[in-house]
């Protein structure tokens, strides 16, 4: 280790992204012969390749594949260490955040807290990745990795979070259905075909699971990953889904679908920002947490847009 030091980490990092030595070397401000020199290092330390040359262009050798995730983890941790500060101005800051969200909670969530920003942090960035199974399931990494992850309660315990908003769940279905004329009840959830998003052990939606618990097993006919697909897979046909009522709100201006109240007493929805211990004091992830709080509190309010 003592022959290492981070511009080595910054130079790997460029190397296994950009696969060029003269892009990499760009990236990070070094000349070609530089970027070479390092990589010559970074060869010798690993005893590998790295980077094979195929025709014109370089390919990972499979370590430096292994290399990839590992890597951007340890320069964003980096990052985070040396750009921590003692006190923090949202209104002087140009800091990025990067939060993990669904398109659901982006499209609830997003333009209430980029208007805040605008008006008290204008210089702050917001980097929205899209959640999916796999940073659920490897959710330590995730919120090392990241500012944290907004997800309703039921599918992390083991770390810190905060309240943003509460919702509940509807089922949407062709308004032309003839078998909901009169409604919808118990016994359509069990014959219908559904439309879902994220089907699966760890990632079905609580509402989803006390239907099986109440003896009923969707007849699964279309899966999606995102929640704001749901109601264009439902016009003209007999499909129903599971949809987040202020989502489904948002979304009338699709047609297509009528909501319809829930037939048994649904798991209400309370979505929080989960964050890892790391970020805990540092006064810019406080100040985050905070802002969440109060965006939260306003959606709450909103007229025409609670649940009701």
């Amino acid at each position: 280790m003592e022959s290492l030091d981070l511009n080595l980490l910054m130079a790997l990092h460029a190397l296994l992204e950009e696969r060029n030595v003269t892009r990499a070397g760009q990236r990070v401000g070094l000349s070609q012969p530089a970027m070479s020199s390092n990589l010559g290092r970074l060869r010798r330390h690993y005893g590998d390749e790295l980077l094979i040359r195929v025709g014109n262009t370089y390919e990972l050798t499979p370590l430096a594949t292994a290399l990839v995730d590992p890597t951007a983890l340890a320069v964003n941790v980096v990052d985070r260490v040396f750009s921590a500060r003692p006190r923090f101005d949202p209104s002087e800051s140009d800091r990025e955040f990067t939060l993990v969200a669904s398109d659901y909670v982006l499209t609830v969530l997003g333009n209430p807290l980029m208007r805040r920003l605008a008006a008290t942090a204008p210089g702050v960035r917001i980097r929205f990745l899209q959640i999916n199974v796999p940073r659920v399931d490897d959710i330590d990494a995730t919120l090392r990795s990241t500012d944290g992850l907004i997800m309703p309660h039921g599918f992390i315990s083991t770390h810190p979070y905060t309240d943003v908003y509460s919702d509940r769940w509807v089922i949407i279905a062709d308004p032309a259905n003839p078998a909901l004329a009169d409604g919808i009840t118990m016994d359509h959830l069990g014959t219908l075909p559904w439309v879902t998003a994220f089907r699966g052990p760890t990632a079905a939606s609580f509402a989803i699971r006390q239907l099986t618990m109440l003896g009923i097993e969707p007849n699964v006919e279309v899966v999606v990953e995102n929640f704001q697909s749901l109601p264009f897979l439902i016009p003209g046909t007999s499909r129903i889904a599971l949809i987040q009522e202020r989502l489904a709100h948002r979304l009338t201006a699709v047609g297509g679908f009528r909501l319809h109240p829930c037939p048994f007493e649904a798991v209400p929805i309370l979505e929080a920002f989960w964050f890892h211990t790391v970020h805990q004091a540092d006064p810019a992830h406080r100040w985050l947490r905070e802002t969440l709080t109060e965006v939260g509190q306003e959606i709450e309010h909103e007229p025409g847009n609670a649940p009701h």
